[in-house]
């Protein structure tokens, strides 16, 4: 099954303006992934995510905080976001946050790639044939900008295998050769890459040339 690009196209595409009664004009997309947030007064309490768009999300939790108060929450493969309770529901909160360009990029990928897990197989891009290259070097950007010089193991028109000693998070956002990629496994040589879209074979010739 192909990851459906259109997802996150459509989370890109949402404007950071959060109103107040939560109008949702974000597309929320319905994730479950345990975390904690932490209260005002610097109290924590575990969490799971229940729905996520780039400019706010509803959490499941038994402490509830006030509607207005500053939260922190912090979910697994998504990191940290602090924001502003909404509101309270049944069985938990909603808060809305803003997020730098930067991040909220960085949000949108990682909400797709959360998405889409469950369609692929561990053996990351299998769906598609892949192509031997190994011995040919490449470079790795990372998320705090490091650029790596990295050897292409193998190739595909939705993923590679990259031969590194580094270990970017699973779930981060980087930049292999001129493309970008989540990063879905790591294995024995390095780690395994999905690209955020799918690439011809002429787009793959001139983004790893």
């Amino acid at each position: 099954m192909a990851v459906h690009s259109s997802i996150l196209r459509d989370v890109l595409h949402q404007t950071d303006a959060l109103k107040a009664a939560d109008s949702r004009r974000h597309r929320r997309l319905p994730l479950s992934v345990p975390g904690r947030f932490m209260r005002a007064d610097r109290s924590e309490y575990t969490c799971r995510l229940k729905d996520i768009s780039v400019g706010g999300a509803a959490v499941v939790t038994a402490h509830t905080p006030d509607p207005g108060e500053r939260v922190v929450v912090y979910l697994d493969h998504l990191g940290g976001l602090e924001g502003t309770v909404i509101r309270t529901t049944p069985d938990g909160f909603a808060f809305g946050f803003k997020v730098t360009e930067h991040k909220r990029e960085k949000l949108a990928a990682q909400i797709m790639w959360l998405a889409n897990k469950d369609d692929f197989p561990d053996e990351v891009g299998r769906l598609h044939e892949r192509v031997g290259t190994r011995g040919r070097r490449t470079t790795l950007r990372v998320e705090e900008g490091v650029i790596i010089d990295v050897e292409l193991l193998d190739v595909s028109a939705s993923g590679a295998s990259i031969g590194t000693p580094a270990r970017p998070p699973i779930g981060s956002l980087v930049i292999a050769g001129k493309t970008r990629a989540i990063v879905r496994r790591h294995h024995g040589h390095g780690i395994g890459v999905q690209f955020l879209s799918l690439l011809s074979p002429e787009a793959l010739r001139e983004r790893f040339p």
